[in-house]
């Protein structure tokens, strides 16, 4: 099963938290400790991402078969919130295991598929030369040659485990390479979600656009569309405050 991590009181309904491509538990965790005052809260890490297990697939059916797991083992039923990669693997999940699904937040992303390839993030870690490296502020000035955005970097190197006996990265970099098509595609899955869904985006995004609407609404007829204003595609670090209020409203509405 995924490396999962849950916090909060025993009893309540869950919440599982989906990190996105390069992401882990980890990036989530203040958020998750903050929901967590009155409902379990659960975060896994995706297959070739963090400490869960390595496989050559890492395509939707997979790792949406990967969180009916976590669920299964944890009462049978969780509420989903799900960020970009995550995002579409939990909208997957709802579409063939609805049971699984009370209620669904998807973070910037559409069933649709994308052009917004990361291939030069992998292509930058994969040559940084990891060996010898002390701190992380060491590995932020090697990486910079390759990536010039600070949160970009700041990102990535939350998967740089400088603590090991050999450096190494969290990330199955090879895996996600091969993968990059399936990642950035949308496989059609037949089917509709019944239950309450929120598409939360980011403002100053253009991951889900107006023509995405019908195409939502055909799979999640329930959908209502939110926007957080000034954040970027990692809304839930560019404005984490507006995040958890709009989250925690949305989950509380029906407890």
């Amino acid at each position: 099963m995924l490396a999962t991590y849950r916090q909060g009181p025993e009893e309540g309904h869950p919440l599982l938290i989906v990190h996105g491509l390069f992401g882990s538990a980890r990036n989530w965790g203040v958020l998750a400790k903050r929901l967590s005052t009155d409902r379990p809260v659960i975060t896994v890490d995706m297959r070739n991402h963090g400490e869960s297990f390595r496989a050559e697939a890492n395509g939707y059916a997979d790792m949406a078969a990967d969180l009916a797991q976590v669920i299964e083992a944890n009462g049978g039923q969780a509420d989903v919130l799900g960020h970009s990669m995550g995002g579409k693997s939990a909208m997957v999940l709802s579409l063939t295991r609805p049971e699984l699904v009370r209620q669904m937040i998807v973070a910037d992303i559409a069933p649709v598929a994308y052009s917004h390839t990361q291939l030069h993030l992998v292509q930058a870690m994969k040559e940084l030369k990891i060996e010898g490296l002390r701190s992380r502020s060491e590995a932020d000035a090697a990486l910079q040659e390759h990536v010039a955005e600070n949160a970009i970097r700041a990102f990535l190197l939350q998967s740089l485990d400088l603590k090991a006996d050999t450096p190494r990265w969290r990330l199955n970099l090879d895996v996600l390479a091969e993968e990059m098509p399936q990642i950035l595609g949308w496989p059609e899955t037949e089917g509709r979600y019944e239950g309450r869904v929120m598409f939360l985006s980011g403002g100053a995004s253009d991951y889900v656009l107006p023509e995405h609407r019908q195409k939502i609404r055909g799979l999640f007829p329930t959908a209502r569309f939110v926007k957080i204003p000034g954040a970027g595609h990692w809304l839930h670090a560019e404005r984490p405050r507006e995040f958890e209020s709009t989250v925690a409203a949305w989950l509380n509405a029906i407890i």
